[in-house]
């Protein structure tokens, strides 16, 4: 089955590890080799970016066994692909973990508790459609190299969360965020209301948090935001625009569950406290200035890192054509790098969103004619778009 060759394929038991150096990056390689258009994990600029994995066995098929046992075989993949690279699960800085049910939710945390002793980092947990059927759970992550600054920030009215997460890890100048719901930080009651309600106690709960560190939305780069339903899309960004107001950060905005139908929406940032901070726009195919969206920015160039937003490549002419819209979209994304003063050879973790994930195949088909060689990391989820033209939707992070 040709899904079987897809971004999370790796097992965890590796027969083969390579390691590939491009100036001062570290491509890891994990398992046999299958010829894919990403890496097990990419070590750069003080980070190491993980893909994600679903649980499989030696021959590439999804392990029998319930969400604890999967939940258990991926973070000890984590854990391996995270020390290859200098880390471990004690320090990463950001996991994001993505349910196939929002009834595995609880058994999922029971195992995943167990991982972390104490200060675990910062999560997101979302419900989404898997690529490899019988997946139950898919699981990524960003590390810190061992040695290096790991903090945890946690406003100091707020109580413990009842999840295993903390509510923001700071190394250096960068500050990951868990994804954030519709909850009263000092009790962990949620907050219930509308779209626009949820927006603003969850946008108002990354301040406090931000403020925490010492930071303010001014220095958020990246946010990732989750909807249950896109008729809400339009409401959420009256409310979310705001709070950005100048230099909006790069934002993806995709359809999932999530893990409780109290909440609207999830919002997961990056904050990166820097002056060089510089807000790009992708630039139109003839070389012309492109239009700035106010809800986000195409890309944010801080320090050695460019994050880049979710990008799609519908046309008039490429409705429903997957592998033609990923070319596109790869085409607007060399054009964002080049505006940036980076290049494909830069990009250090990607994320694919699909509607369909019947696409794969195509869309990886376009992917690898593009990134040829040191792939990124990379995580593909099913989840839906807030165009309902676009067939897919990438957003990249890239360091010098």
């Amino acid at each position: 089955m040709k899904l079987l060759i897809h971004t999370t394929a790796f097992v965890l038991a590796a027969t083969l590890m390579t390691f590939a150096q491009s100036s001062s990056k570290q491509f890891i390689n994990l398992g046999p080799s299958l010829g894919l258009p990403f890496s097990s994990a990419v070590k750069a600029g003080g980070l190491v970016y993980v893909s994600g994995a679903i649980a499989v066995d030696e021959s590439g098929n999804v392990i029998a066994g319930d969400v604890k046992a999967q939940t258990r075989q991926l973070l000890e993949t984590m854990d391996a692909r995270l020390k290859a690279g200098g880390s471990s699960l004690a320090n990463a800085a950001s996991v994001l973990v993505y349910l196939a049910n929002a009834s595995d939710f609880a058994a999922m945390n029971e195992v995943y508790r167990t991982f972390w002793q104490k200060d675990p980092p910062a999560r997101t947990t979302v419900v989404a459609p898997l690529v490899l059927p019988g997946g139950l759970v898919e699981i990524s992550a960003i590390g810190i190299p061992n040695g290096a600054e790991r903090r945890v920030i946690h406003p100091s009215d707020w109580i413990q969360s009842p999840n295993p997460y903390s509510y923001g890890i700071k190394t250096g100048n960068t500050l990951f965020l868990s994804g954030l719901v519709s909850r009263n930080g000092k009790d962990n009651t949620t907050v219930k209301g509308d779209i626009t309600a949820q927006t603003k106690t969850v946008l108002d709960n990354g301040k406090a948090i931000l403020e925490a560190a010492g930071m303010t939305t001014a220095d958020v780069v990246s946010a990732r935001v989750f909807l249950t339903d896109s008729s809400m899309f339009q409401a959420m960004n009256a409310t979310y625009r705001p709070y950005f107001a100048a230099s909006p950060p790069a934002r993806a905005t995709v359809r999932t569950g999530l893990s409780s139908p109290d909440y609207l929406v999830e919002i997961a940032m990056v904050a990166v406290r820097d002056p060089s901070r510089k807000a790009i726009t992708t630039p139109n195919a003839d070389g012309s200035a492109g239009t700035p969206n106010p809800n986000l920015s195409s890309a944010i160039a801080v320090g050695n890192r460019l994050y880049v937003a979710g990008l799609l490549g519908n046309t008039e002419a490429n409705k429903g054509d997957v592998k033609a819209q990923t070319t596109e979209t790869l085409a607007r994304a060399a054009r964002t790098l080049k505006a940036a003063g980076f290049d494909w050879p830069d990009v250090v973790e990607g994320m694919v969103y699909l509607p369909q994930l019947s696409t794969f195949d195509q869309m990886n088909a376009a992917y690898r004619a593009v990134l040829t060689k040191d792939f990124p990391a990379r995580t593909t989820i099913g989840a839906g778009l807030m165009n309902p033209d676009g067939a897919v939707e990438i957003m990249f992070t890239a360091v010098k």
